[in-house]
C-alpha cells in the first residue's frame, strides 16, 4: 500500500517528529456539521431505490414527521421535511408566515443569525435588527422591545459561529408577554435534538432544523416544526415563495404526500437516526451532549485556550487558541492530523476555531478528540502540560 501525501504531512507534524507513527486510520468529522453518521444510518441509504408514492414511503414520511414532534414533547406541533438545508426551511416558514410589509425583528449576535436579517431584508419586509457583539447572549427585554409593535421575531437558539446559547425561553417569555400575537421564527438549526428545547412550553411559533446537525443525517433535508398557531396562520399560495409554499407543503404532508419528489432516501435516514435519539429521555440526550462539549471546552482551556461564548451551546466548542496561533491554524492541523475542524466564520477566522460532538459521537469521541487537541496545539508551538487538556475533559464528563 502506498503512503498518501496526508499521511507523510501526518507523521511529520506530530509533535514528535523523531518518534515513529502509524498511519492515521480514521478521518473524522469534528466540525459542527455536517457530523458523524451512525452506520446504520447510513446503511438505509444503500437499500435498493424506494418509490415516495409507494405504501412503505408514505409511512416512512409519516413516522419521521411524528419523530420529529415527538422529540420536542411538542404533539400539537406539526413537522415539515423540506428537501433543501436548514435555511431553506427558514426561508419556507418566513414567506410562508410573514405577509408583505409587516414588520420583522431580527435578533443578531453573530454570522447565522445576521443571516435571517439578511433574508427579511431581501423579501422587502420592514426589518428591524436588536444586535450584540459576537460571543455575546443576547438580552431578552431587549429583544421584546423592539418587537413589542412587531408581526415576527427573528432569533437563533444555538449561534453555531460564535458558540453562544441564547436563552430562548426567556426571549420568548418577554417578547410575547408585550407582544401576545408576536410570531416566533426560531433558527434551532444546532439546538434541536441537542440543546433543552421546549417550544410548545416556550411559545415558539416555528422550530427550523437541518438534517446534517443535531438529528446526525447526511445533509439535504431542512426540518420545520409548526405550532397550531403557527399553522392557523400560514398565507395560502403565497406570493414570495412556490417550492417553499409550506401552507401548500403541510397540506400534503399530513396526508402522506408531498407537492413534489422529496429526497425519500434521506428521510429513511432521518427516521432511523431519530429513532436512537428517542431510544433516551430526552433530558439524557440534552445532558449527554452538554457534557461532552464542556468537556471539549475544558480540554482546550487546559490546553491554552479560551471558550469564548458568554454562555456555551452544547452544540459546539468556540475555542480562542493561544496567543501567536491563530484559529485557521489550528483547523488546518487538525486537518492534517485527519479531522475536519473549522476555523471561525469571517470576520473571525483567525480569532477562534470551533469542534463539536453534535452528531453520533459518545464522551469517548469527546475524550480522544481532546487528546488529537492536544497533539495539534503542541505542533503549533503551544505550550502546556501535556495531559493538562485531557484530564480536565475527564473531570467534565464525570
Amino acid at each position: 500500500m502506498s503512503t498518501s501525501s496526508t499521511q507523510v504531512a501526518a507523521r511529520a507534524s506530530a509533535p514528535d517528529p523523531s518518534a515513529p507513527h502509524l498511519p492515521l486510520n480514521r478521518r473524522r468529522l469534528i466540525a459542527p456539521g455536517p457530523v458523524e453518521v451512525e452506520p446504520r444510518v447510513l446503511a438505509e441509504l444503500a437499500q435498493p431505490q424506494m418509490h415516495h408514492r409507494a405504501p412503505d414511503g408514505v409511512a416512512k414520511l409519516m413516522q419521521a414527521r411524528a419523530q420529529l414532534s415527538e422529540l420536542l414533547d411538542a404533539p400539537g406541533y406539526e413537522a415539515v421535511i423540506v428537501t433543501g438545508s436548514g435555511t431553506a426551511a427558514f426561508e419556507g416558514a418566513l414567506v410562508s408566515l410573514v405577509p408583505g410589509n409587516a414588520r420583522v425583528v431580527s435578533a443578531q449576535a453573530g454570522k447565522f443569525s445576521e443571516r435571517w436579517g439578511d433574508m427579511a431584508r431581501h423579501f422587502g419586509y420592514d426589518t428591524q435588527l436588536v444586535s450584540r457583539p459576537w460571543g455575546e447572549v443576547l438580552d431578552p427585554q431587549e429583544v421584546a422591545d423592539a418587537a413589542r409593535d412587531a408581526h415576527t421575531l427573528l432569533v437563533t437558539h444555538s449561534e453555531t459561529s460564535t458558540g453562544a446559547l441564547h436563552d430562548l425561553a426567556a426571549i420568548a417569555r418577554a417578547a410575547k408577554a408585550q407582544n401576545p400575537d408576536l410570531i416566533i421564527i426560531a433558527d434551532c438549526i444546532t439546538s434541536y435534538g441537542v440543546a433543552e428545547l421546549r417550544p410548545e412550553q416556550w411559545g415558539i411559533d416555528a422550530v427550523v432544523s437541518g438534517s446534517q446537525k443535531g438529528t446526525a443525517t447526511p445533509p439535504g433535508l431542512g426540518l420545520l416544526l409548526l405550532s397550531p398557531s403557527a399553522q392557523e396562520r400560514l398565507i395560502p399560495a403565497t406570493p414570495r415563495g412556490f417550492y417553499l409554499d409550506m401552507h401548500r407543503e403541510l397540506k400534503g404532508q399530513m396526508g402522506g404526500n408531498t407537492p413534489q419528489t422529496p429526497a425519500i432516501n434521506l428521510i429513511y435516514a432521518l427516521s432511523a437516526s431519530l429513532e436512537r435519539l428517542l431510544s433516551v429521555p430526552r433530558e439524557v440526550l440534552w445532558a449527554e451532549k452538554k457534557r461532552q462539549n464542556d468537556a471539549l471546552l475544558a480540554a482546550g482551556v487546559g490546553a491554552g485556550c479560551r471558550a469564548w461564548a458568554s454562555r456555551s451551546s452544547p452544540a459546539v466548542a468556540v475555542l480562542c487558541p493561544p496567543a501567536g496561533i491563530s484559529g485557521r491554524a489550528v483547523a488546518a492541523q487538525l486537518a492534517v492530523m485527519g479531522q475536519r475542524a473549522l476555523p471561525g466564520q469571517a470576520p473571525h477566522e483567525d480569532t477562534v476555531f470551533r469542534i463539536s460532538t453534535m452528531g453520533y459521537a459518545d464522551r469517548y469521541d469527546a475524550l480522544g478528540i481532546a487528546g488529537i487537541l492536544e497533539d495539534a496545539l503542541t505542533a503549533l508551538g503551544a505550550e502546556f502540560e501535556r495531559g493538562a487538556g485531557v484530564a480536565a475533559a475527564w473531570a467534565a464528563l464525570k
